[in-house]
């Protein structure tokens, strides 16, 4: 699954077009070089329209979100729905800010996006709009078994594709969902490794459309994470995330896929 996936976006080395924010974006540009694509991260108003009309897939990323990003994704968003370009949404703080649902909701009114992803608590807070919770983490309390439920009713209701991240990553199409076990707690002791789990979905997602593609970017990064995990800190880690997804992605990573059918 990875190898067929990553090798494909090698072989295209696709233009891969992310609204993200600048906490983040320094690795979601490096994981999608990593992989074999080719990151453009504009954000003014004024060229995203232009840029997503190249690009092979868009990612946006409502982290840090500003008048300026909050401008840029429903164009950039349309743009994408009149190319024909999957786009990934990450529903980045949903679960804590009543701005960002609301965005999200008029966000969607460009069109359905080929993904939506978040963490357990941002994609119960898609799908129960007066749930919340403290930040951008997710919610302990929400168990996989209950958030294979919420993952595809919101899959269903939307008609696309859900990635909810957590214990285990859920991905489902509403009919179909698959559980990635892969994954190290260490993961979590950085910043942006979601972020950059979404710039993974939309490097797949630009070489094939079906729940594969997310499966196979979930599992890269908690492959990755396993085989970078180290007693040395942080810093190490992530220096370590980086290369394991350039090695991961380019073979191997199949013998190691924790991944069952919910």
């Amino acid at each position: 699954m990875i190898e067929e996936i990553f090798s494909k976006v090698r072989g295209r080395s696709p233009l891969i077009h992310c609204i993200t924010n600048p906490i983040s974006i320094n690795q979601c540009a490096n994981a999608i070089l990593s992989c074999g694509g080719r990151p453009i991260m504009a954000e003014h108003p004024g060229e995203v329209e232009e840029i997503t009309a190249t690009a092979g897939a868009l990612l946006l990323n409502l982290g840090n979100i500003t008048d300026a990003r909050m401008e840029s994704m429903p164009i950039a968003a349309a743009a994408a729905e009149k190319a024909g370009i999957p786009w990934v949404l990450d529903a980045v703080g949903a679960a804590c800010s009543s701005l960002r649902r609301r965005f999200i909701a008029s966000l969607l009114n460009s069109g359905v996006p080929s993904l939506i992803k978040g963490n357990y608590s941002e994609i119960m807070a898609l799908w129960q709009p007066d749930y919340s919770s403290s930040g951008v983490d997710a919610d302990g309390s929400l168990k996989t078994e209950f958030m294979v439920k919420i993952a595809a009713g919101l899959a269903s209701r939307m008609g696309t594709m859900v990635l909810a991240s957590g214990a285990a990553d859920i991905v489902t199409d509403g009919s179909k969902t698959l559980l990635i076990k892969n994954g190290t707690p260490q993961l979590g002791s950085v910043t942006g490794t979601g972020c950059l789990l979404g710039a993974l979905c939309a490097c797949a997602l630009s070489v094939e459309q079906d729940i594969s593609a997310p499966a196979a970017a979930a599992a890269l990064l908690g492959i990755s994470g396993e085989a970078a995990a180290t007693d040395l800190g942080p810093g190490s880690f992530m220096t370590g995330l980086m290369d394991a997804i350039y090695a991961v992605s380019r073979g191997g990573g199949d013998s190691h896929l924790k991944i069952q059918e919910a």
